[in-house]
């Protein structure tokens, strides 16, 4: 790194001492990074924000006087910074961390567990990586904490996998529309904003495969579940798919659906880097569905869903990806658009209408074909 280049200046924001030093350790060994400062609440975190206009920020969660929902808050909807949650991988803290990323946060990592050599550098790669990206993104000013409905109005089906014979349509019925949306970074705030949208009675099965944490999906289940009228569950082997659900991808695996129209989990390896594999789900949901498949490529970063895209406009399907505006990181739809495959590029508040359209278009076809 030469002398000239300017290093990304980084606000720590813990009340554990012995977590900034940790923090510190591991920002202060990237060449190309330096800590700006360290706060130990929210109320530091925000005022130091303001006065050393950092690069990024690493936010803590629990904190005492101001927690760090409040100064993400504050911080997104007053003075901008692109803004990396560390928050435990416990439930509590997984809930806590979605929130963060609804209320602007970019991205985050799971705090280091210990100081042992092995844990601290696969965290130290994963933070640092993730700190580089943050920065590069364009922070908007963000309104306040979104009002969700009262927990538990819309339920989350839980309990065996469905496994019944699928009067209404799945197994080996008939088939009907499958929308497949695939996100990665800035994925949980982007489609919790397009899932608001969603009806009760939407025509067709809708499955997300987001790049997320395992034990993060059940939660992000919990809480989409809590802005939308259509059903929403986190997949299991077996279920049946079904119009007017919303399935979530678990993030400790791939989904597959099977010619029978179940879902299938497996645990295998990554797919070219990623597990969940978007690829792989609108792969099988084309070869399902065929001209019924819609897919809808969302922020992220890499290629994920770019050989799905391909797949899907194959079978007769339509993708609609996500355009640069409206994406915090428009890596994923913009290799899907580079395909070809891409039919419409939309800002994210456009998306849901032409979603919509599609659907009871061809859901009204295909009633009108078996009549």
């Amino acid at each position: 790194m030469n002398a000239t280049t300017k290093k990304l200046r980084v606000l720590i924001v813990d009340d554990s001492a012995f977590m900034r030093k940790v923090l510190h350790g591991i920002i202060a060994a990237d060449p190309q990074m330096e800590v700006a400062g360290q706060a130990k609440d929210g109320r530091e975190a925000i005022s130091m924000a303001e006065s050393l206009k950092p690069d990024v920020i690493t936010m803590d969660i629990n904190m005492p006087r101001m927690d760090g929902l409040q100064a993400t808050e504050h911080i997104m909807s007053q003075n901008p910074r692109p803004i990396v949650v560390v928050s435990s991988e416990s439930r509590e803290g997984a809930a806590s961390t979605l929130i963060a990323l609804g209320l602007g946060a970019i991205d985050f990592v799971p705090k280091p567990s210990s100081g042992i050599d092995l844990d601290m550098k696969s965290v130290a790669e994963d933070l640092n990586r993730k700190l580089k990206m943050a920065a590069k993104v364009r922070v908007i000013r963000t309104a306040a904490r979104p009002k969700h409905h009262a927990t538990g109005t819309h339920r989350v089906p839980a309990g065996p996998a469905n496994s019944d014979g699928a009067s209404d349509g799945g197994g080996t019925g008939n088939r009907f529309p499958v929308v497949v949306i695939a996100a990665s970074t800035g994925g949980p705030a982007t489609v919790m904003r397009l899932a608001e949208a969603f009806p009760a009675d939407f025509p067709a099965a809708v499955v997300l495969v987001q790049h997320m944490p395992a034990n993060f999906t059940t939660q992000y289940a919990i809480q989409l579940a809590d802005v939308t009228e259509i059903e929403v569950k986190e997949a299991q082997e077996n279920d049946v798919l079904r119009q007017g659900i919303l399935y979530i991808c678990p993030g400790s695996h791939h989904l597959r659906i099977s010619s029978q129209g179940r879902i299938v989990l497996d645990e295998g390896p990554r797919i070219l880097g990623y597990r969940p594999c978007a690829d792989l789900t609108m792969e099988t949901a084309a070869q399902w569905a065929g001209a019924m498949t819609m897919g809808v490529v969302l922020t992220g970063m890499g290629n994920d869903a770019s050989r799905g895209a391909q797949a899907i406009r194959a079978a007769g399907g339509v993708v609609i990806a996500q355009d640069e505006a409206t994406s915090v990181i428009f890596g994923m739809p913009a290799e899907a658009i580079k395909t070809g495959a891409v039919n419409q590029v939309l800002p994210l508040g456009q998306i849901f209408p032409v979603i919509d359209k599609y659907v009871r278009q061809i859901a009204h076809s295909a009633q009108t074909v078996l009549r």
